[in-house]
């Protein structure tokens, strides 16, 4: 009974805690977080790129995973898309967000910017600052600080009226104020230095009682913190000497563009990056990201980010853990953790073996503790090391060795014991998987004929006029012309992006895309007047850079000229140009289940006649696919255009865009320094075939696809699959454990291969070498088989004696879940 009465006092005791003020102070060593000295690690998780019932889950697994805080941007596009009207439903509630983080028992970074970057749609701004005159975003102007201003108080004040700050008991330990300037302050020159310098003074001011910070940013006027994004932050020093050594970004992978492959960054590599870094003295480390999620709607920036962005990171787009990556960080991290106490409160000192070795030795003066990072950055040559103790240590190329005690190998960055997950798209093959379609044309009849909303001498900047809240904005002019050589024509257009479509008296004559580029295409005018539209599209507005928003999007002063076959011109610039913003089926909602429009408009009969048609919507009804894995949906056939499921959107695709066929390799060298051009994949097919359905966007019952097509795509190979663990592989060394595990609540069914020894090949291509112990097969069976996880000691005494020569003996296993 007494007992009893303990827990229930304990538990109250808890709670009261968890409200009260919680100090957070820091020195050159460490975080100090309620007296207790920390080494932080972090992951970014953006609540806007996943949706609330993923939440707790992906928080989950980043605490499970080794984190210590989960870190996130506030969006102020999102947030405030029209100029004091205001969103912080659904999963834009980042309060919601923080308290689950808090409930999960980890620390919050909150990093308003307001400015973001992030592959995110406009760096995160509003389009709507662009419009206001006078203004010049990220520099010494007051009409930009004063909304800037605004917009931080709120979130600010938001913040403090949850208590989510730290000093008021609830999970932020710190803030961050812009973001990544110092890349490009030099353009701004002096009224840069103002800014900076006023950015610091507006996040003192708030008073929120934990520090802010600024990454990228040396000059970071006291008391703000001065952090490193990167691969590599090992070599950076912050110029204030009083405050930590924070690793605000260490880049996971990398994002990916419409046409470009997939970019992968090695564990082995990744680890290693995060291990020099608390070798040289770090104190926080977060990733981005830890988990990057799907840009819904039309937040991707770029331009021409995917809809994807998974990232590669440890989490992948659907929150499944990416295996070896998150298994093997959860290793390192722990590995670290050992060693805080020594390295928050030690001295360190480095010792220079040469070719790339170093051993940097932490020690505490008081208690003799010792904790030692043995390092070879040599990209080729593995090193052998010999301590003064005697103990000798093999150190793999470009890896770094953890060494408890500096006498115990606890961890080594290359060395992964970690399985490797295969994932896998599973298609429904029963008849509730078949989908039946109906269409119904996108009305351009009015566009084509030049029926604008407003006239103008002169070809706008697109997101001036459309204030980006469509991708799509038409240009209409009309022009008289005579004679026989106009049949022969060419007419060139210069655009600034992202994607041009050119219609000559109601025909489509061509279309083109790039970043900037001269549309150029032969044309038959007829004597008389003659009909020119222009369909500008936007694939994401620009994100990074100085001076990024002013962009320019679409035709912006083109120019816009016709050229007969004796070489006469006509410059259309200066026409009078009419402008519609957007599409017919926007403003009727036809992607909305309970539009009029979208109930009454589409038809089933003569859809083969519009398969491959641009401008086309097509609507279809499914069940949702059984289970709990992850959705997806095939949209394979397709060309490029933008995809609702139930009214909610699940952003562009355009699976017509094809990566080249060349730069895949099977291997992936870990070794030497990592980019986003290394290690790629998926070459030779669509960028993105693939895009991401939330459960909770799903109901039991019937469910509604609507699919704009804006270039001509067949619907027919169209099919909702499942994300689920198909196999799973592990190479791991003897001394270790062995753990194994299927995803989703998933058994494993078979073991296709084992082999104690000295196993060949790589996973899905095992073999067995010159020695094996017989046990190796049966015993796995006898352990894993029916289960969702097992856990193998890798020895001897688990597999019995083998022939093998005097070497490290490796487990390789492949299991089916």
């Amino acid at each position: 009974m007494w007992n009893i009465w303990i827990l229930v006092i304990c538990s109250t005791l808890l709670c009261l805690c968890r409200s009260s003020a919680i100090e957070v102070d820091y020195d050159p060593k460490a975080l100090i977080i309620d007296g207790q000295r920390k080494l932080i690690f972090s992951g970014a998780i953006h609540y806007p790129r996943s949706t609330p019932v993923m939440w707790p889950d992906l928080i989950q697994k980043a605490k499970d995973g080794g984190l210590d805080a989960v870190e996130t941007y506030i969006f102020w596009n999102a947030h405030e898309p029209i100029r004091r009207q205001y969103n912080f439903e659904g999963n834009l509630d980042f309060v919601k967000f923080f308290k689950l983080v808090q409930e999960a028992g980890l620390h919050g970074i909150l990093r308003l910017g307001p400015y973001v970057c992030a592959e995110w749609n406009y760096g995160g701004f509003p389009v709507w600052l662009n419009n206001i005159e006078g203004i010049e975003l990220r520099t010494d102007n007051e009409i930009y600080k004063n909304e800037m201003r605004i917009f931080v108080t709120k979130i600010v004040d938001m913040c403090k009226e949850a208590k989510l700050f730290a000093s008021q008991g609830g999970p932020i330990i710190l803030a961050q104020i812009e973001n990544e300037y110092g890349n490009v302050m030099w353009a701004y020159k002096d009224k840069g230095v103002a800014y900076v310098n006023w950015c610091a003074e507006i996040a003192a001011a708030q008073n929120i009682g934990v520090p802010w910070i600024m990454c990228q940013q040396q000059s970071a006027p006291p008391p703000i913190i001065s952090t490193c994004n990167g691969f590599y932050c090992h070599t950076f020093k912050p110029k204030n000497t009083l405050i930590p050594k924070m690793f605000t970004e260490n880049w996971t992978g990398w994002f990916k563009k419409w046409g470009q492959k997939d970019p992968h960054r090695p564990a082995e590599d990744l680890a290693y990056s995060v291990a020099r870094f608390f070798q040289a003295g770090g104190v926080l480390i977060n990733y981005y990201m830890y988990h990057g999620g799907t840009n819904f709607g039309r937040t991707s920036g770029g331009p021409f980010i995917t809809t994807s962005y998974d990232y590669d990171a440890p989490l992948d787009e659907f929150g499944n853990l990416n295996q070896p990556k998150w298994g093997h960080l959860k290793q390192l991290h722990a590995a670290i953790k050992v060693g805080e106490r020594v390295l928050t409160n030690g001295t360190a000192t480095t010792k220079v073996y040469g070719n790339g070795v170093e051993l940097t030795t932490y020690t505490n003066s008081i208690t003799g503790e010792r904790f030692c990072f043995l390092s070879n950055n040599n990209q080729i040559e593995e090193a052998t090391v010999v301590l003064e103790e005697g103990n000798i240590f093999v150190v793999p190329a470009w890896s770094v060795s953890i060494l408890g005690g500096c006498n115990k190998e606890i961890f080594n960055t290359a060395k992964v014991s970690t399985q490797t997950s295969i994932m896998v798209k599973k298609q429904m093959d029963d008849e509730t998987a078949k989908l039946s379609w109906m269409w119904t044309p996108e009305t351009i009849k009015d566009t084509l004929l030049g029926q604008g909303i407003f006239t103008v001498r002169q070809l706008l900047e697109q997101k001036r006029v459309t204030s980006d809240v469509s991708d799509y904005l038409w240009y209409m002019t009309s022009f008289d012309v005579n004679g026989t050589s106009w049949k022969d024509a060419t007419l060139s257009v210069k655009s600034s992006g992202q994607v041009l479509y050119a219609y000559v008296n109601g025909h489509l004559i061509g279309s083109q895309s790039g970043y900037a580029f001269q549309f150029k295409n032969p044309v038959s005018l007829m004597p008389g007047t003659n009909n020119l539209t222009l369909l500008s599209v936007t694939v994401g507005l620009q994100n990074y850079g100085q001076f990024f928003d002013k962009g320019p999007e679409g035709l912006n002063g083109g120019p816009v000229v016709l050229t007969d076959n004796k070489n006469v011109t006509i410059d259309l610039s200066s026409n009078t140009w009419k402008y519609k913003i957007g599409l017919n089926g926007e403003a009727e909602r036809l992607h909305d289940p309970k539009s009029p429009h979208s109930r009454l408009q589409f038809s089933s009969e003569f859809l083969e006649l519009f398969i491959g048609m641009p401008m086309v919507w097509y609507k279809t009804e499914f069940k949702a696919p059984p289970g709990t894995d992850p959705v997806v949906v095939d949209l394979q056939g397709m060309g490029k255009g933008h995809a609702w499921i139930n009214g909610n959107s699940i952003g562009r695709f355009w699976p017509a865009r094809i990566t080249d066929s060349n730069g895949c390799g099977t291997e992936c060298d870990y070794r030497g320094k990592y980019n986003e051009r290394k290690c790629l994949s998926n070459c030779g097919n669509p960028s993105q075939r693939w895009y991401h359905v939330p459960r909770s966007f799903l109901n039991d019952d019937n469910n509604m696809l609507i699919l704009f097509e804006e270039m001509g795509g067949n619907p027919s190979q169209v099919s909702f699959q499942t994300v689920t663990v198909g196999s799973i592989c592990a190479n791991v060394s003897e001394g270790n454990t062995l753990e194994l595990s299927c995803q989703g609540g998933q058994t494993i069914s078979q073991i296709k291969f084992a082999s104690f020894g000295d196993p060949q090949g790589k996973c899905g291509s095992f073999q067995k070498g010159s020695c094996d112990a017989d046990l190796s097969i049966s015993y796995l069976e006898k352990e894993c088989v029916g289960r969702e996880r097992c856990s193998i000691d890798v020895s001897d005494a688990t597999f019995g004696s083998t022939e093998c020569a005097n070497f490290t003996k490796r487990l390789a296993v492949e299991a089916i879940c």
